[in-house]
């Protein structure tokens, strides 16, 4: 007989992979210090010594994938206890686990038809109880990059619209009996930011569905959640904005001396697919302060695990690292006293990439999530298999163009 697989961590398990991942850090700075000692001493680095930082710093990525892992599941809420004995959510969620376990709709069907709700079409599934959409959401967002940093908005449309201010209205001084002029009203720009459907499809046996010790939602939530974040997490980057949200990678890219609404601005390198052999670190410092100060103090790096493979190597004038590890477990990396989102659909350095991002993300980027999680359970479809066709409808673009800089590779 299946049963559900037990994930979860203690408190001690995440104290000690992050005891590991501090120590090899400090082996990291070690090697990579005496890398660097080789290169001023005979501009050469021997080929030990390289294969060795190169072997330390993947173990790096990996430690702190353990400990991300194990504080996710440390902190990750059990779903199915806490539901009281009585009222329309027990009655909902009594009636959701029949339909999934069953495909007894007789309950649900009732129970969105007296909530007049729109997802009580069989065609179009059934809306799952509110505790697995918050778990589902939740769980979403702590293994999605893009969505823990930025702006989120819950909407019950397919459209959210938003007026923006790209100029606001004019303001001076004026003495106290002076005649006051008109002041210029502000320029604004409305925002469509349309909610398109992202589905995932888990497959379960009859045996687990049958077995009473398996919580339904519990299942559901751990099958859906890393099929959403995943296509979540690249369509936030890259996205092209037709049947997916628009990435802010996709937006028209200008140089930031030219920038102008409507844009992504962006700094160069001054060397294609790579950063100065000398003093790299201060191209980095120049898209920070590409950023307006309004947003520089919220601002959060974005690039993938290659890119900072390389950032790690990297020291200020006085010899100390700009990257740093996590003060704690669960924690975000930091550089130059700024967190890092750590994501794998960012672009590798090569030749005009924009493989490093920079800005206040919470209100330079906006996901907008439609309220209400559907499931359509499809017992005929892949027998012996009960598909489970899950939907929920998403949307995001940029809005805020001041907020977000990129780093150009190029010369």
């Amino acid at each position: 007989m299946t049963h559900l697989e037990t994930k979860s961590a203690t408190d001690a398990d995440v104290n000690a992979a992050f005891g590991e991942f501090m120590r090899a850090f400090e082996a990291f700075k070690e090697g990579n210090d005496e890398r660097l000692s080789q290169l001023e001493r005979r501009a050469s680095v021997d080929v030990v010594t390289a294969d060795k930082v190169d072997r330390l710093n993947r173990a790096l990525d990996e430690y702190k994938g353990v400990v991300d892992d194990l504080a996710l599941k440390s902190a990750r809420p059990h779903l199915g206890s806490a539901a009281p004995r009585f009222g329309a959510s027990f009655r909902h969620k009594a009636a959701f686990d029949a339909y999934v376990r069953k495909g007894d709709a007789t309950q649900i069907s009732d129970l969105e038809a007296k909530a007049l709700s729109v997802g009580s079409d069989p065609d179009g599934g059934y809306l799952v109880p509110d505790e697995l959409e918050r778990a589902v959401n939740r769980a979403v967002r702590n293994i999605s990059p893009i969505r823990a940093i930025a702006g989120i908005r819950q909407v019950s449309s397919s459209v959210y619209k938003k007026p923006f201010a790209i100029t606001g209205a004019e303001a001076g001084w004026i003495a106290e009996a002076a005649v006051r002029p008109e002041t210029g009203t502000p320029t604004l720009a409305e925002l469509a930011f349309p909610t398109l459907e992202l589905y995932a499809m888990p497959a379960a046996t009859s045996a687990l569905l049958d077995d009473a010790a398996v919580d339904i939602e519990e299942w559901i939530a751990e099958e859906v959640r890393d099929a959403f974040a995943q296509q979540e997490g690249t369509a936030f980057v890259t996205g092209n904005g037709i049947a997916r949200p628009k990435g802010f990678l996709d937006y028209t890219k200008i140089d930031n001396g030219a920038w102008s609404w409507g844009n992504i601005g962006f700094v160069k390198t001054g060397v294609n697919g790579a950063f100065a052999a000398t003093d790299p670190g201060d191209k980095l410092i120049d898209l920070v302060y590409a950023v307006r100060s309004g947003y520089r103090a919220n601002g959060t790096f974005v690039f993938n695990r290659a890119v900072q493979a390389v950032i790690r190597k990297m020291k200020d004038g006085d010899g100390n690292y700009l990257w740093q590890p996590a003060a704690k477990a669960g924690d975000a990396a930091m550089l130059m006293g700024f967190p890092v989102a750590e994501s794998e659909d960012m672009p590798n350095l090569s030749t005009d990439s924009y493989a490093v991002a920079f800005g206040d993300f919470r209100r330079g980027y906006l996901i907008v999530d439609r309220v209400g999680i559907r499931i359509l359970r499809d017992p005929y479809s892949s027998k012996p298999y009960v598909l489970f066709y899950t939907t929920k409808r998403v949307g995001g673009g940029v809005q805020d163009f001041n907020a977000i800089k990129l780093l150009k590779f190029a010369a």
